[in-house]
């Protein structure tokens, strides 16, 4: 397996899970309607789990282009694979979008909420507001970049740039999981936290083809640009520190 098709698999499952509780949670009629955030934040806590798990050991699991970008930024990663890891990340979620919507497609048919069931593809925020919307991803990519910069510790440090294995991996799967649980316990609740252009753009564009509805795309701009921002900001703020 190939780093392009392990962060294309790795992102795959965390969109099919993670999206997937989503839909479980929110669609009529299914076993878990109306079990609410908990559910939901725990359900995309495990799904980063076994995207980690399964993408680790090959390409180092970024599964999110703020992962890439911040660590290439850091001189972790290097830059010429930062173009086909988020390409690899972006048709993952496609694809996992698509797998959602397949494996709860009866469930879709009789939700007639078009809210409702774009819930199970992209983000929207509780109250829109541009600017404190943008300041949400912003804030909760940072502290997703800033803490797996500190939880891999002394290993991040060694120059590695080459290496394609640096990345959620180094930190490893449980650590990871439980930090982007408490991001979503603590700081999801505003955006429903992105913290990962991917994760929002990909599944955005599979409902656009497939509901052919409302896909929110004069907000989808600020789970792309509010993760990079907050990664860049780690990032430099991570080096910064190191002086």
């Amino acid at each position: 397996m190939t780093p392009f098709i392990a962060e294309f698999i790795g992102t795959l499952l965390l969109i099919l899970l993670g999206n997937g509780v989503v839909a479980n949670v929110v669609l009529k009629g299914t076993k878990g309607n109306n079990s609410g955030w908990i559910v939901i934040t725990t359900g995309w806590a495990f799904a980063v789990f076994v995207g980690v798990i399964v993408a680790g050991p090959v390409s180092g699991a970024h599964l999110n282009p703020a992962v890439t970008i911040g660590l290439a930024i850091i001189e972790k990663f290097a830059w010429n694979q930062v173009a086909s890891y988020i390409l690899a990340q972006l048709i993952g979620a496609v694809t996992g979008g698509f797998l959602v919507w397949f494996f709860h497609k009866d469930h879709f048919a009789i939700t007639k909420d078009d809210e409702t069931k774009f819930a199970c593809f992209g983000t929207a925020p509780a109250i829109r507001n541009n600017f404190s919307n943008l300041i949400s991803e912003i804030i909760g990519t940072f502290v997703l970049i800033f803490v797996i910069f500190y939880i891999a510790g002394p290993e991040l440090t060694i120059n590695t740039a080459s290496d394609s294995k640096i990345g959620l991996g180094s930190i490893g799967a449980l650590p990871v999981a439980i930090l982007v649980w408490a991001i979503g316990l603590s700081l999801g609740g505003t955006t429903g936290y992105a913290i990962n252009p991917a994760r929002d753009l990909g599944p955005r564009i599979a409902h656009t083809f497939l509901l052919k509805g409302k896909s929110n795309w004069d907000y989808a701009w600020i789970p792309i640009i509010g993760p990079i921002l907050g990664s860049t900001l780690a990032a430099f703020l991570y080096l910064l520190l190191l002086q």
